[in-house]
C-alpha cells in the first residue's frame, strides 16, 4: 500500500510540472484584463519569408495537381 500512496504523490509531482506553463499563461492572460500577451500585430501585416515560402510551396503543389 505504501508503493501506492509513493506513486501517488510522485504522479501529482509530475503532473504540477507539467501543467505549470498552462497555469502560469492563464495567470498571465487575466492579469492583463484579457488583453494579448505582449505587443502583437495583426496577421499579415508583417512580411515573412517563412510565409512567403510556404504561399509558393502551396501554389506549386496546386499548379502540379491542376495539370494532371
Amino acid at each position: 500500500m505504501g508503493e501506492v500512496v509513493w506513486l501517488f504523490i510522485i504522479m501529482i509531482i509530475v503532473a504540477a510540472f507539467g501543467f505549470a506553463p498552462l497555469g502560469y499563461f492563464i495567470y498571465r492572460f487575466t492579469k492583463g484584463g484579457d488583453k494579448p500577451l505582449g505587443d502583437i500585430e495583426p496577421h499579415g501585416d508583417s512580411p515573412s519569408l517563412v510565409n512567403d515560402f510556404a504561399e509558393k510551396a502551396i501554389k506549386f503543389v496546386k499548379d502540379k495537381l491542376a495539370k494532371k
